[in-house]
C-alpha cells in the first residue's frame, strides 16, 4: 500500500511539473528575493500607518520588482511605501488604493514580468 501512495504521488508531482508548477525546493526557493521576515503564507492587510514584520516584508518584496527608490526596510508603512504600493497596484490593473490586501499581497509574490506604468516621482 506504501509503494502504491507513494508512487501516486511521484506521478501526481511530476503531472505537475510538467504542467508548469513547481514545487519549491527549500525556503529560499519560495521566498523571492530571499525575503524572509515573516512566512509567504502570512498576509495581513496593511496600510499607511501599519507597522511590524509583515510590512517589513512587503517592503522587502517590492524591492525585488524593482523602480525607484528601493525602499528602506524598517517595517514602517510611510508615504514612500504608499506610493510604491500604489504604483505595483496599478501595474497589476489593481485598484491604487495603497492597501496591501490579498490581491496585493499575491501581486507582490508574483509581479508581472514588466510595468510600462512610469514610476511616480
Amino acid at each position: 500500500m506504501r509503494r502504491r501512495t507513494a508512487a501516486a504521488t511521484l506521478a501526481a508531482a511530476l503531472a505537475l511539473s510538467l504542467a508548469g508548477f513547481v514545487a519549491p525546493q527549500g525556503a529560499a526557493a519560495a521566498v523571492p528575493g530571499g525575503c524572509s521576515y515573516t512566512s509567504t503564507s502570512y498576509r495581513p492587510v496593511l496600510s499607511h500607518g501599519s507597522t511590524g514584520a509583515a510590512v517589513k516584508q512587503a517592503q522587502c518584496l517590492t524591492n525585488v520588482w524593482g523602480g525607484v527608490p528601493k525602499l528602506t526596510v524598517d517595517g514602517i508603512f510611510g508615504s514612500n511605501t504608499l506610493t510604491k504600493i500604489k504604483w505595483i497596484q496599478g501595474c497589476h490593473g489593481l485598484t491604487k488604493d495603497g492597501i496591501i490586501g490579498p490581491n496585493t499581497w499575491s501581486a507582490l509574490y508574483y509581479p508581472v514580468e514588466d510595468c510600462y506604468d512610469p514610476y511616480p516621482g
